[in-house]
């Protein structure tokens, strides 16, 4: 039963990590990355879709990024959902393909994400703090009535937290690589 509990808590110390890299991978670091549309939605045909599934999204500079839409109509909506994004992006379009030219990050800006990163960062170590104090819940209760002896409690617990230490390691290990990405010019 403890051991599922162990294994649950990698499972879902995993999943904050993979959200924390996917929030990471919205921040601007200076350079054209498709993943910073990820969250940019467009209305079409009544309904609000992803970006990707309206057209071909793709990085083919360094400070380029283009929007093939697969039903030109749509263009539009696009550069609507795009300027409504409030990215800090200016769509331009030619009737058949929408571009966003990605400007040079001045020094202010750089801080500005730098500091969203921390953000995230503190956002992802808090979700597996979290986790560990569901688990250790968990394991008292499994105590309390029966299921473990004291010893395992402690042991489980000691597991529990090197789990949580490591997984604190890689967020700050993540954040300093982002950091670093988003300063260096």
């Amino acid at each position: 039963m403890s051991k599922t509990l162990i294994s649950e808590t990698k499972e879902r110390m995993e999943k904050a990590i993979e959200s924390t890299k996917h929030r990471f991978s919205t921040i601007r670091a200076g350079r054209a990355n498709i993943a910073m549309l990820a969250d940019i939605k467009v209305s079409q045909y009544g309904s609000d879709m992803p970006l990707n599934q309206v057209g071909n999204v793709s990085a083919p500079e360094a400070r380029l990024l283009v929007i093939d839409p697969w039903d030109k109509t749509v263009i539009p909506a696009i550069e609507k959902a795009i300027k409504l994004a409030n990215l800090g992006l200016t769509p331009n379009n030619d009737g058949k393909v929408v571009r966003l030219a990605i400007p040079d990050l001045t020094a202010e800006r750089r801080k500005e994400y730098a500091k969203m990163a921390k953000t995230e960062a503190e956002t992802g170590k808090i979700a597996i703090r979290g986790i560990r104090k569901d688990i250790n819940n968990a394991l008292r209760s499994a105590e309390k009535d029966g299921d473990i002896t004291q010893d395992e409690l402690k042991g489980f617990e000691t597991e529990v937290q090197k789990l949580t230490d490591d997984y604190i390691k890689t967020v700050e290990d993540m954040f300093k690589k982002k950091e670093k990405e988003i300063t260096t010019v």
